[in-house]
């Protein structure tokens, strides 16, 4: 019998916004760009203020459109007379711009030991500033096994060999600290145009 697998994908959140006979409270603030359009139906001028739902409901009936409680929370609740499928249409594209946006930090790590030499520290110098070019932090650290603790020095002296190497590539956030068994040192990528 074959085994069943977990998907990773995280099920699609549902925006859910009342619309039309979903929405039961007695009065409502009407609000939006097509107010215009609806006074020319209607017959009469509307402007943004508060009226019965029932009134809108047939307002938005007559012109063909969905009317959309966009704030429900609000006293009273406030309503679009809107095509609800462009509205959320609208929405998950902002929505998916905004996500765009937003700028993801990623860190990778090198390691050193305090006896590391000459062509390892070159070999990873190379990675780092691959690495800072691509926009990602580096977190450089030299890890002290058993006996090589009494090396600290050692190891300070190459993280700040290392962050002399990058000083055209990136800027670092802070000088050598020791945590535990490990010194280590952050370095940022420099910004577009700084270089």
């Amino acid at each position: 019998m074959a085994k069943r697998t977990k998907s990773n994908r995280k099920p699609e959140k549902k925006i859910f916004f009342r619309t039309n006979h979903q929405i039961r409270v007695p009065e409502v603030r009407l609000v939006g760009d097509k107010l215009e359009e609806v006074s020319k139906v209607v017959g009469r001028e509307i402007k943004p203020d508060i009226y019965p739902t029932r009134l809108v409901r047939e307002w938005a009936e007559q012109m063909e459109l969905d009317l959309v409680e966009i704030s429900p929370k609000a006293s009273p609740p406030v309503v679009k007379i809107i095509d609800y499928n462009k509205f959320l249409y609208e929405k998950k594209r902002k929505e998916k711009e905004i996500k765009a946006k937003t700028a993801k930090t990623v860190i990778k790590e090198i390691r050193f030991g305090p006896n590391t030499d000459e062509h390892d520290f070159e070999f990873k110098l190379k990675h780092a500033k691959k690495f800072l070019e691509e926009g990602a932090k580096v977190k450089a650290y030299v890890h002290f096994k058993g006996r090589t603790i009494v090396f600290k020095e050692r190891g300070e002296l190459l993280l700040l060999r290392f962050i002399k190497e990058l000083e055209g590539y990136g800027t670092v956030e802070s000088l050598p600290q020791m945590m535990g068994r490990r010194m280590s040192v952050m370095i940022s990528p420099v910004k577009k145009g700084k270089k």
